[in-house]
């Protein structure tokens, strides 16, 4: 046991070796938290306190489960494949298997991704008529998640509006389906399993006994059905070690409570609060803004981060008139560091949302230094980036088919893929673009509705653009083709539209500049060609 503790500092250790008593640890970033949770496993399973069959370990990410599983494989002489370590989901889908007949499912239940239940949806939308042009398959999942996420079924929420007795009704006869198929989504996994144990004493009672020690990574990431499914699990039989950050909770918009964490130390009667400050991630610099900074947040557990690897270099904060001049400073100042001879592949840009990336993508462009996104795609590689550039570019040319055939039915409007087919074949005929095919085009229905509307569509922006400036026409098309209306009902549309709305300031940007080199053109005319020898364009 020794061994297992002599590499952590005094936190670490007390943390480590707490008694089975239900407590909280306040972990900073970099403060070593997964080291102390794998530790303290493989010091209750070391030292004879329990067998790796009496410990419930649960993170967020199948990522992190399987580190915390290496970790203890390269602790001690022990298997770890029996142990219960794992996701919130992947606990509850093995509990399910094991007692499919009390949750009251088939033994080969099937667990749908967010693509299947978008499927059902539509199912349900489609047989019963219900106006998909007023409410999207993708707010009623989001409304059918978060209240799963909440712990309600579709008989426990107050059907105070329209829109909430139309999608609760999707809710309910969604749930009635995959009831009657085998079917679970991902927050029925954890609702089911939740149900179980507060309808079933004798199950709850057999894992209250069997799992004498629960320890959960990331508590302050918990949503209210996962903090209550955890309180079921504990009794005065056994304990719950909460390791978690305040300061690092982010993910309120997927129903994640930091609350739970001062409300774990109510709920659990914690008396055992370690705070793990030390971090080895950082020089004290940063940290020291970084303090400054989090000590604004109202309603803190509070915890100050410090370390023992010196200040480091001083941090150095740019002030810039513009998105622009910000980029342009960036890249000098990469050159800088070049010229020093630091790498490329040795310097990351850090941006706090995506929409942030394509003045920066654009300034490293011009100046010929390759880059590449992570986590992300180049911003005009993006799919509402190219949906409004393909508007754009039918715009100023009809000619363009693949621009065309992205948007004839983006946003949906009811042109499926049979009347594409006739479009292509009249182009085909009459030797004419997809464009102009429509015009020819015989269809009946909502189709040709549509297509009439679409086709209205372009002559009304041809004209509402012309001889208006850039940043105007973009502005107008992303609105008028309902592209930013489609994305407000989409779950990750906050980011697509201020995207289209970056989209915006790229068209103003590019002007100025555009009329700056100009100028510069009639003093002392240069070449417009890039230094990476491509040609000075916005797309």
């Amino acid at each position: 046991m020794s061994a297992l503790l002599q590499k952590l500092n005094s936190q670490q250790k007390e943390a480590v070796t707490l008694p089975n008593i239900s407590s909280l640890i306040l972990a900073g970033a970099g403060s070593g938290k997964t080291r102390v949770l794998t530790t303290r496993i493989a010091w209750l399973i070391d030292g004879g306190k329990i067998t790796p069959n009496g410990i419930l370990a649960v993170t967020f990410t199948n990522k992190a489960a399987k580190e915390m599983s290496l970790r203890i494989s390269n602790m001690l002489p022990v298997s770890t494949r029996g142990m219960w370590i794992g996701t919130f989901h992947g606990i509850c889908n093995r509990l399910l298997r094991l007692h499919f007949k009390d949750a009251n499912l088939p033994k080969s239940f099937q667990i749908l991704d967010s693509n299947d239940q978008i499927s059902i949806i539509k199912r349900v939308i489609k047989l019963n008529k219900i106006d998909i042009e007023k409410i999207s398959p993708k707010q009623i999942q989001y409304h059918i998640n978060s209240a799963k996420d909440n712990g309600l079924r579709s008989n426990q929420i107050d059907e105070v509006d329209e829109f909430t007795q139309h999608v609760n009704k999707v809710y309910r006869i969604y749930q009635s389906i995959c009831d009657v198929e085998g079917l679970v989504d991902f927050g029925e996994l954890i609702l089911r399993t939740y149900e179980l144990f507060k309808n079933n004493n004798a199950l709850r009672e057999h894992y209250q006994n069997r799992f004498k020690y629960l320890l959960v990574d990331e508590f302050q990431d918990t949503n209210q059905l996962q903090y209550n499914w955890l309180r079921l699990l504990v009794s005065k039989s056994n304990s719950i070690f909460a390791v978690g950050d305040d300061d690092q909770s982010i993910y309120g918009f997927r129903g994640a409570r930091s609350d739970n964490l001062s409300d774990f130390k109510r709920d659990f009667n914690v008396s055992n609060t370690v705070k793990l400050e030390q971090n080895y991630r950082s020089q004290g610099h940063i940290l020291e803004a970084a303090n400054a900074l989090i000590k604004n947040n109202v309603n803190r557990l509070g915890k100050d981060l410090w370390t023992s690897s010196g200040q480091g270099e001083q941090i150095k904060v740019l002030e810039a008139p513009s998105e622009s001049e910000e980029a342009n400073s960036i890249v000098r100042e990469i050159k800088r560091l070049e010229s020093h001879d630091h790498k490329l592949e040795d310097i990351a840009i850090f941006y706090r949302s995506n929409a942030q990336s394509r003045p920066l993508e654009q300034a490293l462009f011009r100046a010929g230094i390759a880059y590449k996104v992570y986590g992300g795609l180049r911003f005009f590689e993006r799919q509402e980036i190219k949906h409004a550039l393909a508007y754009l570019r039918l715009i100023l040319n009809p000619q363009d088919h693949s621009s065309f055939l992205r948007i004839i039915n983006f946003p949906p409007r009811g042109i499926g893929s049979k009347s594409i087919e006739k479009i292509n074949k009249i182009s085909e005929i009459k030797k004419c673009s997809l464009f102009e095919a429509l015009s020819f085009t015989d269809l009946s229905g909502k189709a040709a509705a549509s297509i009439k509307a679409f086709s209205a569509l372009f002559d009304k922006l041809r004209v509402d653009t012309e001889q208006k400036s850039l940043a105007f026409i973009i502005e107008t098309v992303i609105n008028d083709s309902g592209l930013v209306s489609h994305y407000e009902n989409d779950k990750d549309g906050f980011d697509r539209i201020e995207n289209l709305k970056e989209l915006i300031n790229a068209g103003a940007m590019f002007e100025i500049e555009e009329e700056q080199a100009l100028s510069k053109d009639e003093l002392d005319p240069i070449s417009t060609e890039s230094d990476s020898g491509q040609s000075n364009s916005l797309f």
